[in-house]
């Protein structure tokens, strides 16, 4: 993983606005509908290249592919597993029903909750949980590879979800305990880390639902959700097993866009649980008016000397474009407290985690990233000074 050196590098969490017809072809396919897959194939590899030449032409130093090829962060997975079926359950509803924030705001939270969510399908787990995705990873591979040649990037990441992202989507009934599960989630998922690294990139952990139980279960204690967290936590690094920690960056999040937010957990009760895990680097939000006074949290936690911070200093929660002093200030506390080398500044969030469901504009989006290169940029000539001093 590269470290900002003589200047501070730029990055992104992953998922990118696809383009419409992109778009429609993936969901025509996964509704069993016939289409081209040599057309397909094409206009996915195209996709991919636009996409990442695109980050390349804003100035964003570590890039992925956006998820081109993906319907969600999560639920891309389920190609990608045997040992599930179609949950026939009624889960047709958002998973923020019954939360802490929508208890404590339900006039505000009653338009938002036939949200995304209900439009994916949820599975269940009755066999043995095998990975089967090698040859479609391979291709976001190869096409990743692909558009990278000529392209003047510093390195290239590759988002894969987490065990417990999987477990929350697809509801177990054949292993005995939750611990069993988890364990072969983990041995499944570990197969697609594995690759991503062994293809020579560096592998992103996506893994919301890791601080998001605390809001969607209010009848649970901090004790007790914190006990939740540490277990997850192990079945992720089961899954990382024998991936050198400079190989891996861990990313997490709080699932709600757009909403009050005020039960998002925070993040002083668990930095000692998140530093457990066999990361070499964190991604998390820092941007948003509910966590950007964090600094200190992360700054004041017990974590590994050499760790990189990838704090978000633009978000996804609104629509409103950060002047880029804004972020060189915000990004400056960040150097002030880990130093240049253990910097790089990132996103609090994807920008289309599920495909479709664009909450903020590409334009908006673009103008964002112009901002976060540009105030990185602004940082990167006020650390200078320190620098040389040093």
């Amino acid at each position: 993983m590269k470290h900002s050196a003589d200047r501070i590098l730029t990055t992104h969490v992953g998922s990118l606005p696809r383009p419409a017809d992109l778009h429609a072809m993936n969901v025509a396919r996964r509704g069993g509908q016939k289409v081209d897959e040599t057309a397909y194939g094409a206009r996915l590899r195209q996709a991919v290249s636009d996409i990442v030449r695109k980050q390349a032409e804003l100035g964003i130093d570590i890039v992925d592919d956006g998820e081109m090829s993906k319907p969600s962060f999560i639920t891309y997975i389920n190609e990608r597993l045997a040992g599930f079926e179609i949950d026939s359950a009624d889960r047709n509803r958002s998973p923020w029903f019954g939360s802490r924030e929508v208890k404590a705001f339900p006039e505000f939270y009653a338009p938002q909750l036939a949200n995304v969510h209900t439009k994916h399908v949820h599975y269940l787990c009755n066999g043995p949980v095998k990975y089967r995705g090698a040859e479609i990873l391979k291709v976001d591979l190869d096409n990743l590879k692909a558009a990278l040649k000529g392209v003047d990037i510093v390195d290239a990441f590759v988002p894969s979800t987490s065990v417990s992202s999987i477990e929350d989507w697809n509801r177990n009934v054949y292993y005995k305990s939750e611990e069993d599960y988890l364990v072969a989630l983990a041995e499944a998922i570990g197969e697609e880390y594995r690759a991503i690294v062994e293809a020579g990139f560096v592998l992103q952990v996506d893994d919301p639902h890791l601080v998001t139980y605390y809001v969607c279960h209010p009848d649970k204690s901090m004790e007790e959700c914190r006990k939740w967290i540490a277990l997850r936590v192990e079945a992720i690094n089961h899954a990382l097993r024998g991936i050198p920690r400079d190989r891996v960056r861990f990313h997490t999040c709080y699932g709600i866009n757009f909403g009050p937010r005020v039960h998002d957990i925070e993040v002083k009760h668990i930095t000692d649980i998140l530093g457990r895990l066999n990361a070499g680097a964190f991604s998390f939000e820092a941007a948003n008016p509910r966590h950007e006074h964090e600094w200190t949290s992360w700054r004041d936690a017990k974590l590994p000397d050499d760790v990189i911070m990838i704090p978000g200093m633009i978000t996804q929660s609104n629509v409103m474009v950060e002047h880029p002093e804004s972020v060189a200030q915000r990004l400056g506390r960040w150097v002030d407290a880990f130093g240049v080398e253990r910097v790089i500044a990132g996103t609090d969030c994807g920008f289309a985690s599920f495909a479709g469901n664009d909450e903020i504009h590409e334009t908006i989006v673009w103008a964002k990233f112009e901002a976060l290169v540009k105030g990185t940029r602004i940082a990167s000539q006020a650390a200078r000074p320190q620098r040389v001093t040093a």
